[in-house]
């Protein structure tokens, strides 16, 4: 037995899903590794996990924290901490060895997580806010009000460090949104923090390692405190203060540990001193407004003089929870420049950076002292070249900087962000430079997961467009457009796209954390919102005073953490949801005793923005009764498999048993006697197939039926936002993908190359945008970045590529590689990384000869389905399938060879005919 081995490798260590994370505050964290090799069949036989208090410790073989010793398993996901008890401030260095099947032992890096604080008690700092003096004593400060956003405050304390620093934490959390700076430096790349939560249930705080910031000697500590959620404008009703308060508040908490042993703890009172600065105004929707001239240089930095600052005031604690954030942080991921920039009127310049992103412009100008340069935001150009903004409804999406003058200034806001393609620059003196303008692309930094291409060009740049979507709506929470004044978390759309979503990117933390605000946004009843985080108005709150219980909305409250589940293997999150889950299913049952869905459907939205476009809300239909009633026998269909999971039994019969009576009623009101369902829309046959709520003798009439329905509409879709991630799917399924890839290559109305052929980077809301193809056009609905109809893109993954769960295994540690092929692609190439590692599919095609190479992450297996003709050779390798290590051919599935496959790469050959 050796001690390492060349040919396996442990890396991508996790903890609760995140590398390396800072002051987390799960008490029983799981931990997460993936194995790479080279070579056939590798796989983990066993485990050991080690946890110690220090670096050194773990080389030195003295753990303090865990020893699992050797674990037998090919487990690496969600292995769960079962040390001593974990205590706040807790450095936790870990690492693991892996045992593989020809008994080598390999060790991984290091990792390391740390636990925030953990008790209330654990905080000793105070709750401060800026002395409204500030804004009087300012001529140019704005006191907040709830038509208009106030000046940002600046905070800043100064303090002594005795000795050498051992290590030295921040915690700091606000109610609105903070940057917090070190002697001159930021603190960490973080940018809207702490993020969206519902207020009233649970504030987030941060911890920073500011170790390398801080020195022996004089230092200061400082923050920037803006409105954000907390008081800014938030949905489309332009109201501000949704949690009932103008005023921000800032709590921080700087924990230092001396060399010596000794400690020092530095934290928000009324000794710290505020004043203005040079931000004016600050608001998500509406922009920023900036003076350079109004700099207070050094300000953040140590022996500073102060003495014309006013101390901070002393607040009340909220009566929420601090908790740790626990999903990836929102930062700058990456910076655009511009294609192109046109002076469309005299001293009007129009920077066109290709591409629609969520985030904020960096301006580089070298002008004048004064000069005001203004920025306005748009997704589109009008016909005569001029922005077009109509579709921002109230939200001006405007940012103003005036020059300090001098040399060449480079700014951009703290506070704000916008949805934008276009941004149109004024105010300057002379023609601006192209380099004057960079597109800073800012979202929650989840990391890639996926990546597809194909032989055609529009596919190829609608799959792009979903993941732009995609970028630029998960800020904190998945909103449904990131320009306009809405930029709520509508859990219909969330819903529909998370698998696309998965494909895409790695969202079990985003997810995760967003599941905790759908929870804090369920009423006492048991009805989840339609949108979460929850507002509030007065005494009533947006998301649950008539935003409840919708159909395919709420019902997200359940798909989310089934979808969690199956694609991360996560039991966790259904067992914490589970009450919730359940009270939901509850409030149905009592309201709809008769197994109809046709009481309390709150807004009823129903198949929304399908074609023809029904709008209209709180009113029946028999397509949005049939709607609801499917989406609440697929609840219970999935909570029956969940209860399975985890072992509740009678859980299980009982939901088991409700799909049951909900599909007995589905089938009597809605099915006819010649197998035909009362509905005749896509969307209903489509409900019902993914839903299996037909009898099995009448799937395959349902399936003609809708492509009957397409065929009737020229081979174009009528789905909406709930029908749509179905459609390409459920026609796969049913034998015809021939279909399928007809819908997927139209280009013409409505169709999904309709937007990219008409210049789309991104999702429109809309199936015609704003050309009123359908001779329907509203200004006020047409965002021109949202993702919902981009959920498309998990059948790219699944059926095209086909990279497909397993149906009997969650977690991708067992899955199925099964692709579907059609006319108009010669090629597709996708590779998605899971919790395993990373899958490769990529199929060509010349003539009628396939080739197609795959890729089964080591420590998995895969059941294969190769296309081919029956009767034809396939081979792997260049000899016979039958003869290839790590393949067990187990048989013929129609025109697929079935095999079973260890990890390793095998490259196929086969024949396939159209």
């Amino acid at each position: 037995m050796s001690n390492q081995s060349d040919h396996v490798r442990v890396h991508h260590l996790r903890c609760e899903y995140l590398v390396n994370p800072l002051g987390i505050d799960e008490r029983a964290p799981r931990l997460s590794w993936s194995i790479e090799s080279h070579r056939r069949g590798a796989r983990q036989v066993a485990y050991r996990v080690r946890v110690a208090s220090e670096p050194e410790k773990l080389t030195a073989d003295e753990i303090d924290f865990w020893d699992s010793g050797r674990v037998e398993t090919d487990r690496t996901t969600h292995i769960v901490y079962a040390g001593r008890p974990l205590r706040s401030r807790d450095a936790c260095h870990w690492c693991v060895e892996v045992w593989d099947e020809a008994g080598n032992i390999v060790r991984s890096a290091p990792a390391l997580w740390t636990m925030g604080l953990l008790e209330a008690s654990d905080w000793s700092a105070g709750w401060i806010a800026a002395d409204p003096e500030i804004i009087r004593r300012d001529p140019e400060a704005i006191a907040p009000t709830l038509t208009e956003p106030g000046t940002p405050a600046l905070f800043r304390k100064e303090f002594a460090v005795p000795s050498a620093i051992k290590r030295a934490t921040l915690y700091a959390s606000a109610r609105g949104l903070i940057e917090l700076r070190a002697n001159g430096r930021r603190v960490g790349e973080d940018v809207f923090a702490p993020e969206w939560t519902d207020y009233d249930k649970r504030i987030h705080y941060r911890t920073y390692d500011v170790t390398k910031l801080l020195a022996s000697g004089a230092n200061a500590v400082a923050a920037i405190l803006g409105d954000g959620w907390w008081s800014g404008y938030v949905g489309w009703q332009q109201t501000r203060a949704r949690y009932g308060s103008l005023e921000n508040s800032l709590l921080a908490q700087l924990e230092v540990e001396l060399e010596n042993g000794e400690r020092l703890a530095v934290g928000t009172d009324d000794t710290w001193t505020c004043h203005t600065g040079p931000i004016l105004r600050s608001d998500f929707m509406m922009g920023e407004s900036c003076d350079g001239r109004r700099e207070r240089h050094g300000w953040d930095r140590a022996k500073f003089g102060d003495r014309d600052w006013l101390p901070a005031r002393r607040v009340a604690a909220p009566a929420a929870r601090l908790v740790a954030q626990r999903s990836e942080p929102v930062r700058i991921v990456e910076t655009i420049a511009p294609v192109s920039v046109n002076e469309v009127r005299p001293g009007v310049f129009i920077y066109d950076l290709g591409q629609n992103i969520a985030g904020w412009v960096r301006l580089r100008v070298k002008a004048p002292t004064g000069t005001r340069v203004r920025l306005r935001h748009g997704e589109r150009l009008t016909r005569d070249g001029a922005l077009y903004t109509e579709n921002l409804r109230r939200a001006t999406a405007t940012d103003v900087y005036i020059c300090k003058g001098g040399e060449a200034e480079i700014w951009e806001p703290r506070f704000t962000f916008h949805g934008f393609q276009y941004v149109e620059l004024t105010g300057l003196p002379a023609a601006p430079e192209k380099e004057a303008v960079t597109g800073c692309v800012v979202r929650s930094a989840t990391s890639a997961a996926g990546q597809f291409e194909c032989s055609h060009t529009g596919v190829n740049r609608l799959w792009l467009n979903g993941l732009w979507s995609q970028r630029d709506n998960f800020l904190s929470v998945p909103t449904d457009c990131p320009q306009r004044d809405e930029r709520l978390g509508w859990m219909g759309d969330a819903q529909v796209f998370l698998r696309t979503a998965s494909y895409n990117m790695d969202v079990a933390a985003f997810f995760t954390k967003w599941m905790i605000d759908v929870e804090d946004a369920q009423t006492a009843d048991g009805i989840f919102p339609d949108t979460a985080p929850r507002l509030r108005e007065g005494e009533n709150f947006i998301g649950l005073d008539g935003l409840g219980g919708a159909a395919g909305w709420a019902d997200a409250g359940i798909i989310v953490p089934w979808t969690i589940w199956r694609v991360y293997g996560d039991t966790r999150i259904i067992e914490r949801h589970w009450k919730a889950m359940t009270a939901w299913l509850d409030w149905i049952e009592r309201h709809n005793p008769d197994g109809l869905r046709v009481n309390e459907l709150g807004n009823n939205y129903g198949d929304w923005l399908c074609i023809p476009s029904d709008t209209t809300f709180r009113t029946h239909s028999p397509m949005k009764n049939l709607l609801a009633t499917a989406c609440w026998a697929d609840d219970a269909a999935k909570m029956a498999r969940m209860a399975r999971e985890l072992g509740r039994v009678a859980e299980a019969r009982r939901f088991q048993e409700m799909f049951e009576r909900v599909r007995a009623a589905f089938q009597k009101e809605f099915l006819r006697e010649d197998g035909r369902l009362t509905v005749e829309t896509q969307t209903a046959y489509l409900l019902a197939l993914a839903f299996d709520l037909l009898p099995a003798t009448a799937r395959a009439r349902a399936a003609e039926r809708l492509v009957e329905n397409i065929r009737g509409l020229d081979w174009h879709l009528s789905t909406g936002f709930i029908g749509v991630s179905h459609l390409n799917p459920q026609l796969t399924l049913a034998g015809r993908a021939d279909v399928a890839y007809r819908l997927l290559l139209r280009e013409d109305y409505p169709s999904w190359l309709y937007p990219v052929k008409h210049g789309a980077t991104t999702i429109w809301e809309r199936w015609n945008g704003w050309t009123a193809e359908d001779g329907f056009f509203d200004p006020q609905m047409n965002s021109f970045n949202h993702y919902s109809l981009g959920s498309v893109g998990e059948w790219l993954f699944r059926h095209i590529t086909g990279i497909e769960l397993d149906p009997d295994v969650a977690g991708f540690q067992r899955f199925v590689l099964r692709p579907f092929l059609g006319k108009g692609l010669d090629f597709v190439r996708a590779r998605y990384r899971t919790m395993h590692g990373e899958i490769a599919s990529e199929w060509k095609r010349t003539g009628d000869k396939l080739a197609w190479t795959i890729h089964i992450p080591t420590n998995t297996t895969a059941r294969v389905h190769v296309p081919s003709e029956p009767g034809t050779d396939v081979t792997e390798g260049g000899a016979p399938v039958e003869k290839a290590d790590g393949l067990r051919v187990t048989g013929r599935d129609g025109r697929f060879l079935v095999c079973d496959a260890v990890s390793g790469t095998y490259d196929f050959a086969s024949t396939w005919k159209e």
